[in-house]
């Protein structure tokens, strides 16, 4: 289902179920002192609604973080991959047509098969990656130097090849990754409620329009779950981070 669509369902799903709960109330429920019971239900639900605010701003920044951190971290691999290639470019055959075709099978090995298990929450897609990552890592180690140059060049492949297995790691912690734990969901779904359920206890000589306040309010509050839902996982979900990264390195290094 496009995202768009199932944002727009979770929202109006929402507006609709509270609004016939808070029709049922002020039709059949008891409405004797409500008016009176304002101030004090005001009170509680500055508390509470306030609690729940900071609560789900502090998920939804700590998700954006991690989204950008995951893009960040992909062209950094990226670009430290190419920074090997080109260092290696120094060195002599057959290491450095060895080092380019092994960076080019690796670049497509993350973007063609860990790319896919990723979207789906897997931080463990195989040992092709790593075994690829290592014959890099070996053939740099085993590279004969004559000169200084070639000295400085093969220990700048070998930096260079250290800051892609770091991101890397930090990629696959990333989509392995839980996102929001349950109880910080338990926290947020409960929190949810509670602020839908004191508006609820409102009253006023216009029901149509407390209502409509309390729709909006569920409204709001499900655009806000559907956003946290589908930023748990940078690979996937509405903001998803795309391998354009690695797609770059294969079509710069070939």
């Amino acid at each position: 289902m496009n995202i768009y669509v199932a944002g727009v369902l979770w929202v109006l799903g929402a507006a609709a179920v509270a609004a016939v709960v808070a029709y049922l109330v002020r039709h059949i429920g008891e409405t004797d002192g409500i008016v009176e019971n304002n101030e004090a239900a005001g009170q509680v639900f500055t508390i509470v609604g306030g609690l729940h605010a900071v609560l789900l701003a502090f998920v939804l920044i700590s998700l954006f973080d991690a989204v950008s951190a995951a893009e960040a971290g992909s062209y950094r691999e990226a670009d430290s991959l190419v920074a090997a290639s080109w260092a290696a470019d120094a060195l002599a055959e057959p290491t450095r047509s060895e080092v380019r075709d092994l960076s080019i099978t690796y670049a497509g090995t993350v973007a063609d098969q860990e790319w896919p298990l990723m979207r789906e929450g897997d931080g463990d897609p195989g040992d092709d990656g790593w075994r690829q990552l290592d014959q890099l890592r070996v053939a740099v180690s085993a590279a004969a130097a004559t000169d200084e140059w070639q000295n400085d060049r093969k220990t700048e492949a070998a930096t260079k090849l250290w800051e892609v297995y770091q991101a890397r790691q930090e990629r696959l912690n990333a989509a392995g990754s839980e996102g929001v734990s349950s109880v910080v969901w338990f926290a947020l779904v409960a929190g949810s409620f509670m602020s839908i359920a004191l508006p609820l206890l409102f009253g006023g000589p216009r029901p149509r329009t407390h209502i409509l306040i309390v729709s909006i309010l569920a409204g709001t509050l499900a655009l806000l779950l559907f956003a946290t839902h589908q930023l748990q996982n940078p690979y996937s979900g509405g903001a998803k981070v795309d391998p354009a990264a690695f797609e770059s390195v294969m079509a710069r290094l070939r």
